[in-house]
């Protein structure tokens, strides 16, 4: 098959977060061509005309969507995978309505709770969309971004929804916006990724993230750091373990079930990551739904993939044989 793979442009001066899609791109390269494949690779920004016209040459027979961003705004990644549906073009990944409703962080919530699916509470532009009671603490994120952008230690708040409503008042109009905030559950944090299957998703094992001698004090997040910047003492302290106790065991089957409910809802394809935190009675919370989650080799999906005993050039083509 003829498969172009496309990226979003990286340039002299984007983050490593940015420039870590490039890695990707030759990752799947190497596994498509593996699998006898012919590939080119594209690179995108805001003019997608000329993306499509990039593909007449070539004449695809489906295309590998591995955009993260455009002009630096994850906010912008499903205009990508819908212009491409829109011109009749077979994508490999998640569909383009999945990706737009995922990447805003407080509407993936709302479609959550209204189906039962348990989220923490919430609030957007100063405005509780949540009634739930949370004494806090909250912590403030991007509601369009991705890779942990902008979370840092100064992104957890304690206080009553009054401070909470002032602090987001105040991060209007900043880089990395529009912000939102979310009730911090205190416990601990698991990712579950999933591959399409001929007999539809499949659960790979369950990832805790482990915050190694941590202080007292120091808030036990993901944040931008501890993904990265190498040198930081998050990125160093921050491990990620497949060797869970027997004891999670009905944990684990709950987060596997949470998982394929979320894959369901939101219409996922391909390859997905559902984010949890668990708090300390043991209940797991939603934190976001990933579509097309990272993809390189030192990364937490293809880790998943080799405790799975999956190789990654099988995970690829399995990828790939579910676009439509």
């Amino acid at each position: 098959m003829r498969v172009l793979v496309v990226h979003n442009e990286v340039c002299a001066d984007s983050g490593p977060d940015e420039a870590d899609v490039l890695v990707q791109v030759a990752a799947v390269r190497a596994a498509l061509e593996e699998r006898g494949h012919t590939v080119s690779t594209a690179a995108c920004n805001l003019d997608i005309s000329a993306l499509l016209q990039s593909t007449g040459g070539f004449r695809p027979e489906a295309i590998f969507n591995l955009v993260e961003s455009l002009d630096g705004k994850g906010s912008l990644i499903s205009l990508v995978p819908l212009t491409l549906e829109a011109a009749g073009l077979r994508c490999a990944g998640c569909p383009g309505e999945a990706i737009h409703l995922t990447t805003h962080k407080p509407l993936a919530k709302r479609l959550m709770q209204e189906s039962g699916l348990p989220t923490p509470a919430w609030a957007t532009g100063g405005t509780f969309d949540d009634d739930r009671p949370w004494p806090g603490p909250w912590i403030v994120k991007p509601a369009l971004e991705d890779a942990s952008l902008g979370l840092d230690d100064q992104s957890l708040v304690e206080g009553d929804r009054p401070r909470v409503r002032d602090l987001l008042k105040g991060r209007s109009g900043r880089p990395g916006g529009p912000w939102f905030a979310e009730a911090f559950i205190e416990g601990r944090e698991f990712n579950i990724a999933l591959l399409d299957g001929p007999a539809g998703p499949v659960v790979l094992p369950c990832a805790e993230m482990i915050f190694a001698e941590y202080p007292d004090g120091k808030p036990r997040i993901l944040g931008y750091a501890a993904k990265w910047d190498p040198d930081s003492f998050e990125y160093i302290h921050t491990t990620r373990t497949f060797d869970l106790p027997l004891g999670d065991s009905d944990l684990l089957e709950e987060l596997r079930r949470l998982s394929l409910a979320c894959w369901d809802l939101f219409g996922l394809r391909g390859w997905a990551r559902v984010d949890f935190r668990v708090d300390q009675d043991g209940k797991p919370w939603i934190l976001e739904v990933n579509a097309n989650p990272c993809l390189s080799p030192d990364a937490g999906f293809a880790a998943a993939l080799a405790c799975a005993g999956i190789p990654f050039s099988e995970a690829v083509e399995r990828i790939l044989t579910s676009s439509r």
